[in-house]
């Protein structure tokens, strides 16, 4: 079975989605424990309504960096941690952590790779990048992380169309739809490999 670390710096619904697909499809995986970095994280207090331990672990509370990230692995370790999903994470993880986890953390990218990825983009950045481009379609990819932003293997991929009015925040909730409905098929699918 699955124990899932979500990941999350903002409001969480990549988090929440996943959440209600597991206990709605039975999907065979378990959501044990959500970190973020930030202390104000949305998917912070829905984990903790939801009764998963959540922490908030950031870089700046710690001095020497080396103890940040024993501390990450720590708490993963301590939950039975098995597999790691990315959800609205606004920080490169470490190298040690996917080192530990070699393909088995995946992330939820919110434009096509491998256009539109890496350092900065992010959030209204990418679907800016994307108007501005004159691009047809947008949507959401999946990838494994490794230790570059954005160019672990791509999993999988759904697309929107761009029209012609919209604007970055039009195209940032149609493509959030889209996340909406990926990220949990594709734990679903990695659910099912473990389950074998």
């Amino acid at each position: 079975m699955l124990n899932i670390a979500v990941f999350a710096s903002g409001r969480g619904s990549n988090f929440e989605a996943l959440y209600r697909a597991i206990i709605d499809q039975h999907i065979l995986a378990k959501i044990v424990v959500v970190i973020s970095n930030n202390s104000a994280s949305g998917a912070l207090t829905l984990a903790q309504s939801f009764g998963i331990p959540a922490y908030h672990l950031s870089q700046r509370q710690f001095q020497d960096p080396k103890m940040y990230q024993q501390k990450t692995l720590e708490t993963l370790r301590a939950f039975g941690t098995n597999f790691i999903v990315l959800a609205g994470y606004m920080k490169k993880l470490d190298s040690e952590i996917i080192r530990e986890f070699p393909n088995r953390i995946i992330n939820i990218h919110p434009a096509l790779l491998p256009k539109y990825g890496g350092k900065g983009m992010f959030g209204m950045n990418v679907h800016s990048a994307v108007i501005n481009a004159g691009e047809r379609e947008s949507g959401a990819t999946v990838h494994f992380v490794n230790e570059a932003y954005d160019e672990g293997n791509i999993i999988a991929q759904q697309t929107v169309p761009v029209d012609a009015n919209d604007t970055p925040e039009t195209l940032a909730a149609k493509v959030l739809q889209v996340e909406h409905r990926l990220l949990p098929s594709i734990v679903k699918i990695f659910s099912e490999q473990s389950a074998k």
